[in-house]
């Protein structure tokens, strides 16, 4: 397994992180249900990750419902005595329970999410703490001041954001620097062969203020995973059989030109699509870690395959090309002038 730095930071974490999104199974108020695996099959699935050599996990508050991927995770941990072999990631921002502060980052919330994630979680500390987007009701100093003081007194090691516009996360960097507060050291966003749009402008971003970028849905909800066939219907029981819209967004002819082209890769290199569409996001230079979910052992060994594909340059830009996407303004206008001259 390769290890990197967690952008400009001292951490080192792998190349791919396990996601606990699908840990536990969530009742009918979750948007998660019937779609996680029971806690059983979540103990088997970071235990054969830990022995890969992924002991990076991502969870959050809401997963589930009542913090459910979060307290699967933690009795994980304390099942297998690994919590000093893990880099454990968990998120806050989105509401949890009722009343006006049950949702968002102000310093009165803060102080509260992190102690029910720790409690959850059973730790005395969360190696990277992030909020989950960005929250336009609170100034960013008060969050940034609040969670730098969560460092200080030890119960935070890194932080990190996502789900940030370009212009919000560029103004948090600067409010960090002045004030002389703990920085972001990573962005956590939607980001795969499908879903390019960060490559505008927080990719540039990200590289400028040395931000580790950590993909989330980097199969395109398992678009990419090679299930699905054009004009046929999804098998059942995979996640896009309950999300339609989704899949219906999907269904467009360059996706469908995306997926054959890493289709053609994998068979060429008797790998799996997963496995080709992590690798690409895997082979670009500020990505720290790829996200991934599993709900199967099946799921996570065809997921972990990534890490023994190297794909060449020209693989890359083979890529790059079936999965172009429209610039738009004024991405496009300048790089026309630029040409020019």
């Amino acid at each position: 397994m390769e290890y990197r730095s967690l952008g400009n930071s001292g951490l080192k974490v792998p190349v791919l992180c396990l996601g606990a999104m699908t840990f536990g199974e969530a009742d009918e108020k979750s948007f998660m249900h019937k779609i996680g695996c029971d806690e059983k099959t979540s103990f088997s699935i970071m235990s054969r990750a830990a022995e890969r050599g992924v002991n990076f996990i991502d969870t959050a508050d809401v997963y589930g419902q009542d913090g459910l991927s979060e307290r699967v995770v933690g009795a994980w941990m304390r099942e297998t005595k690994n919590r000093d072999r893990v880099v454990l990631a968990t998120k806050f921002r989105f509401r949890m329970g009722d009343g006006p502060n049950a949702t968002g980052a102000s310093r009165y919330r803060i102080v509260r999410t992190v102690e029910d994630s720790l409690r959850r979680l059973g730790t005395d500390r969360i190696d990277l703490y992030q909020i989950h987007m960005q929250d336009v009701d609170t100034p960013e100093d008060e969050t940034l001041r609040a969670l730098d003081d969560l460092v200080h007194a030890g119960k935070v090691l890194y932080l990190g954001a996502s789900n940030y516009a370009a212009y919000r996360l560029a103004d948090s960097q600067w409010i960090s620097k002045t004030e002389h507060l703990h920085r972001f050291v990573s962005l956590q966003m939607q980001y795969s062969l499908l879903v390019r749009d960060l490559e505008r402008e927080h990719v540039p971003l990200c590289r400028q203020f040395g931000l580790g970028v950590l993909p989330w849905s980097p199969l395109a909800g398992g678009f990419l995973s090679g299930k699905y066939a054009k004009g046929a219907p999804p098998p059942a029981g995979v996640r896009l059989e309950k999300w339609k819209e989704r899949l219906s967004d999907y269904d467009t002819e360059r996706n469908w030109r995306t997926l054959e082209a890493v289709q053609a890769i994998a068979k060429a290199r008797e790998t799996t699509a997963s496995a080709v569409s992590l690798a690409w996001l895997i082979a670009k230079p500020t990505v720290s870690s790829v996200i991934f979910g599993a709900r199967s052992i099946e799921q996570l060994d065809a997921n972990l395959a990534a890490a023994d594909v190297k794909l060449t340059a020209d693989e890359v830009q083979k890529l790059d090309e079936a999965s172009a996407y429209s610039l738009g303004y004024p991405y496009e206008f300048m790089a026309n002038i630029q040409k020019r001259w």
